[in-house]
């Protein structure tokens, strides 16, 4: 039978279930039920000559299934996304001379179904990836899943589960969540409805399932096209995607996502970008993966949409550093799904460059599908930034002071100061971040709790925290605590104890000594503090360590001069452990390891891994993390909006690697070390 056979049952399915909502739920049949009786005959008798039926086929459908609660099970193989760009000449790098195929990106709920012996046996959410929730009760209610295939052999498909956007319009004033809101997004709703424990309920959602992809199955087709059209000879619509024959331009590529983008509008489909995997499955293989996505493909994201809203005010936030942050406080809108009412202001010069000030409408975006920013002003006006900046400190009331950052006699950067070291908030703050898994990583010792012990007069400095057993009885007196939240405390206070150099450095709060610095220091001081505090004494020269500047050394050398920070310094170091690294073999300086020795810098978003996370994994490939491009750069691996960084780059001609190169090379690179 020809594909056109095979929608045909689609079709039929679609029409009758209609056909019967009509005269069973809503009373006003709209065809006599002798043509009901003709196209029901018709859709019989294709079924039995195909053999696929659709999960929701009205010749099988008698009831709806429920179920008390949702099982978990174990993907086999990880239900993976992919990596992201908003840049088309970066997904244009990406692909390369490798054929892909320019997809669809429904805006749903991964759904994994598996057949044995053409029968649907599971339905199966995607989770985190490794483990989902069984839904195969509810396959039934979701259009485009056939509950019987003519294939024997095991199959296993991913798709998407979505709501178009004009059933949602129709469903999401009747419908609301768990907590009584109403569904922002018909993504939020999909999930919601597909997770029903009763097939009726998730009947009533209109939820579409179109496949994008096969895990098992197939064996002998090499093409991932191949495989999807094979797929909708047996019952099921694959998402829309087309297939490069050769190398695209930049034009060609744009012109494809456009072509996909205007059938999805044409075609009521939900989509929030367009995805690019690699059409050799071979390949696709060889690509392998991160914990986080597989390298196979690259989803493109369309750019930041514009949302209006008012700026209900600005709130100020003091630091443990004395920077007092602004924070823009919004009327509450939804973005992609989210609740968004707050978005940071950065400085005064971007509250001065758009001139705004509590009752201005402003254009709000969500960058990189994940922060809030403000975009425009639409109501710019009369002006003065002095009547928008608080004089006295919100936290403590001392006098604010607004501080210009100047380089070659030029005005830079203004940010707002509190220069009380006795504010309440600072204080709360350095505690907090002494506490921190970057720090200390004492579990428990919040900035809620902090904030309780401070203002009982226990906390004056890091060397308390290791003496508040002495006010175990009090504690346990506290709203919140009991014997075993204590002792949780405690024992995590305990554990502190046993620490390393890098730790205590970040936790004794230098300015501008982070993770990066302190492991640099780590390396040159042989995770000695005796040693790195003589050095900071006796006026060594840092500038000479990789990536320390005139500023950072001059940092370093001014904490050591307080007399106070001395004494917490050496103190805290008779109440903890500092922990030698094991010592390794250096990584051979092999042409295999092109990272050994180098300087990298990274720029912009490189998903899944934080900064940190970033400079550890360049550290542990012999290389050095840098966190500024200059002469002596060797590598910038640039994510997503990437800034001046990537341009002093290219200015000094400095290697560019995207992402997926880099981890490539870098996994090339651990497999020599190893």
């Amino acid at each position: 039978m020809t594909e056109k056979g095979y929608a045909q049952i689609q079709t039929l399915t679609t029409r009758l279930n209609q056909y019967r909502d009509e005269y069973y739920n809503k009373n006003a049949p709209s065809v006599p039920d002798a043509e009901y009786d003709r196209l029901f005959d018709k859709l019989a008798a294709l079924e039995q000559e195909t053999g696929i039926r659709m999960a929701n086929s009205p010749t099988q459908t008698v009831g709806y299934p429920a179920v008390s609660a949702l099982e978990k099970t174990q993907h086999t193989s990880p239900l993976l996304s992919l990596d992201k760009t908003k840049d088309a000449a970066a997904l244009l790098e990406f692909i390369g001379e490798q054929q892909i195929l320019l997809m669809l990106k429904l805006d749903g709920l991964t759904l994994k179904l598996t057949y044995e012996n053409g029968q649907l046996v599971q339905a199966a959410t995607r989770g985190d990836g490794n483990a989902g929730e069984v839904v195969t009760h509810n396959a039934r209610s979701i259009a485009g899943t056939p509950q019987e295939i003519p294939y024997k052999e095991r199959l296993v498909v991913t798709g998407e589960a979505f709501i178009r956007p004009s059933n949602f319009e129709n469903l999401c004033d009747a419908i609301t969540d768990a907590s009584g809101v109403a569904y922002r997004n018909s993504r939020n709703l999909a999930a919601g409805s597909v997770r029903l424990l009763n097939a009726a309920d998730c009947a009533a959602r209109r939820v579409t399932f179109m496949p994008f992809g096969v895990i098992e199955g197939f064996a002998d087709i090499a093409l991932k096209s191949k495989r999807l059209a094979r797929l909708a000879q047996l019952g099921f619509a694959p998402c829309k995607f087309f297939v490069t024959a050769r190398s695209l331009s930049q034009r060609e590529l744009e012109d494809g996502i456009a072509r996909l983008r205007g059938y999805a509008r044409e075609n009521d489909l939900p989509i929030d970008g367009i995805v690019a995997p690699y059409n050799d499955i071979a390949w696709s293989a060889a690509c392998g993966r991160t914990s986080h996505h597989y390298r196979d493909g690259m989803a493109f994201k369309f750019a930041n949409e514009l949302f209006e809203t008012t700026l209900r005010g600005i709130e100020w936030n003091p630091s443990r550093t004395g920077l007092i942050a602004p924070v823009a406080l919004l009327a509450p809108m939804e973005i992609d799904g989210c609740a968004v009412s707050r978005a940071s202001l950065h400085n005064l010069n971007f509250i001065n460059d758009l001139r705004l000030k509590p009752g201005c409408r402003v254009l709000v975006s969500k960058r990189n599908q994940i922060i809030p920013h403000i975009e425009e002003n639409l109501d710019r006006g009369a002006f003065a930034l002095a009547d928008v900046i608080p004089r006295a400190c919100p936290c403590c009331g001392q006098a604010t002071r607004v501080h210009v950052a100047r380089k070659n006699g030029t005005c830079g950067t203004m940010t707002l100061h509190c220069d009380n070291e006795q504010c309440g908030m600072r204080r709360i703050r350095r505690f907090t971040h002494f506490a921190g898994k970057k720090a200390m990583d004492i579990e428990g010792l919040s900035e809620a709790v902090l904030e309780k012990f401070i203002g009982r007069g226990w906390l004056h400095s890091y060397l308390d925290v290791y003496r508040l057993n002495d006010h175990a009885a009090e504690i346990l007196r506290m709203e919140g605590f009991g014997e075993k939240s204590w002792q949780k405390l405690w024992d995590a206070i305990q554990r502190s104890r046993d620490t390393t150099f890098e730790r205590y450095l970040v936790a004794m709060d230098i300015l501008l000594v982070g993770r990066t610095a302190s492991g640099v220091l780590a390396k040159q001081f042989d995770s000695d503090l005796a040693s790195f505090e003589e050095a900071a004494l006796t006026g060594y020269d840092f500038t000479q360590l990789p990536d320390f500047g005139e500023t950072l050394n001059a940092s370093i050398h001014a904490w050591f001069e307080e007399e106070e920070n001395l004494y917490i310094w050496e103190e805290l170091q008779t109440m903890v452990n500092i922990q030698k690294p094991a010592q390794a073999s250096a990584a051979p300086q092999s042409p295999v390891n092109p990272f050994a020795g180098k300087n990298i810098v990274v720029t912009g978003k490189v998903e899944p891994y934080t900064r940190s996370e970033m400079n550890a994994l360049i550290e542990s490939l012999g290389a050095h993390a840098q966190s500024a491009v200059s002469g002596k750069t060797d590598y910038l691996v640039c994510g997503e909006s990437a800034g001046s960084k990537l341009t002093k780059a290219r200015q000094l001609g400095v290697t560019v690697l995207r992402p997926s190169l880099f981890f490539s090379m870098a996994e090339d690179a651990r497999r020599e070390i190893a």
